[in-house]
Formats: C-alpha cells, structure tokens, sequence
C-alpha cells in the first residue's frame, strides 16, 4: 500500500471557524436528496412547496433527535457533566436518532397537510439513501464508524482502494472501512429501490422496502464496528434494526392481507 497521510477533516477555515469535510459531505447529500425527491414530488402532482416546508421543521428535529438518542446510549459520557450533551459541536450524533425524528416529523406534517405518509415516504425513499450513501463518506474523513484491524492478507488480497485503506489507518493500525461497507450497500440499495419503480407497487410497499434493507445491512455491519452505542450488553443499532425489520414485514402482510380482504368485499 502507498504511505499516504491521512487526509485532513478540516476542509478550510474562515477566521477561527474550522469547516469540516463531514459537515460539507452530511450537507451535500441533503441538497442532492432535495432535488432528487422535489422533483418526484412535482411529478405525481405534489405542491412545490410541500417538501421546502417539510425540511424546515425535519432537519432541525432529526439533527436533535440524532443527538438526543446519541447521549441516551452514552449517559455515562454525560451524567457527571449533563451540560456537555448539549456541545454538539464536540461530535456524537447517531442516524437512527436522525431517522426516527425525520420519519415521526414526516408523519405529523402529512397528517396536518392532509397527504398521504406513505405516499410522501415512497418517494423519499430513494433521497434518503442517496444522503446515506453520501454522508457516510464523513466518517471516512474523520476517520470514525470504522471496524475492528484488519489482517496483512486482508491488506494483500483486498481491491479496495489504497487511499481507502490509508484514511483507515490510525496510529499504525489499519481497520475495516465499514463506512464503506454501508455506503455500497445503501448504494445496492438504491439501485434495487430504482427498479423496483417500474413495478406496481402498493403505496408504502418501497418505504417498507427501504426500512428491511438498510436494517438488514446495518446489523451485520454494526457487529464489525469498535463505537457502537450499547444499551446494556446490547448494541442499540442492532436492536433497533431488528425490530425495524419486524414491524415493516409485518406491516407489509398485513396490509397487504388488509387490501385484499378490501377488495374482495367491494367486489362482491
């Protein structure tokens, strides 16, 4: 492998303010899941306005409720210092926090609107992978979300490449890239999500879709990583995606069943 220095986190300052790549990146993948889901919004006939209106209140709410779920998860960093859960800037946000405030924000906002929330979140589907994808790349910047060493055949026999694996490497030691693994399988993801477009699917069915996959890659991949949040002798990702992908094939036979006994007492 080349010997490369670990690339700077810091993308550029402006007076004493340090402009991290992680911010650049986390932000980048909002813009472009915006014009990717706005212009399906447009499309099936949704007010221009209607998602602008959304993010106003999704994005403050899913950044709070990232960080409030980071600190329940790692009270005892904060129990003795309670006023340092609120230093966000110091880092420590977590996705699954972001999604529950997202999603639970979405919810009520369609509701007041009077639109549809699985309409809303079919078609956001594929924008919040592209976010995923982009926003894990943060952590590679920071060096973070990473897995436990790798191994010298792991090095030797590996075709990721080696600007990857030097970025992975910390104080001499190299970890698995798992940013990267989860960045791919978001991008499966998204590809299969895609495609699925050209199905007739029932409303919901895609989001459902979204929830079974990330949760799925999630939880193998959360196993390989060295920062996971617990709650007690559990890692609370791995709980969290298993209970996802309960409730959303539940949710899927069972409104699926729902539809079709519908269906059947219409017809006769």
């Amino acid at each position: 492998m080349l010997n490369l220095l670990a690339i700077n986190p810091v993308a550029f300052s402006l007076g004493g303010l340090e402009i991290r790549w992680y911010g650049i990146l986390i932000a980048t993948g909002i813009v472009l899941a915006f014009m990717v889901v706005q212009r399906e919004m447009v499309k099936r006939g949704m007010h221009p306005d209607f998602l602008t209106d959304l993010l106003v209140w999704a994005v403050p709410i899913s950044i709070l409720s990232a960080r409030i779920y980071y600190v329940i998860f790692s009270w005892d960093n904060y129990k003795n210092n309670p006023i340092d859960a609120i230093k966000i800037w110091e880092g420590g946000i977590a996705i699954h926090g972001a999604l529950i405030g997202a999603f639970a924000t979405a919810y009520v906002f369609t509701k007041l609107r009077g639109v549809s929330f699985w309409k809303t979140v079919d078609i956001a589907a594929p924008g919040i992978l592209i976010g995923q994808i982009i926003g894990r790349w943060g952590n590679f910047m920071n060096q973070e979300a990473h897995g436990g060493p790798v191994s010298e055949q792991f090095l030797e026999t590996t075709i990721i490449p080696d600007w990857i694996m030097n970025q992975m490497t910390i104080d001499g030691v190299t970890y698995h890239p798992t940013f990267l693994y989860e960045s791919l399988w978001n991008l499966v993801g998204l590809v299969i999500i895609l495609l699925l477009r050209r199905f007739a699917l029932k409303r919901g069915e895609m989001f459902l879709f979204y929830l079974t996959w990330y949760s799925i890659g999630r939880y193998f991949i959360e196993g390989m990583r060295t920062d996971s949040l617990y709650g007690g002798a559990l890692r609370a990702a791995q709980v969290v995606s298993i209970v996802t992908i309960v409730v959303a094939i539940v949710l899927f036979v069972v409104r699926r069943y729902v539809q079709k006994v519908n269906t059947t007492y219409q017809e006769k």
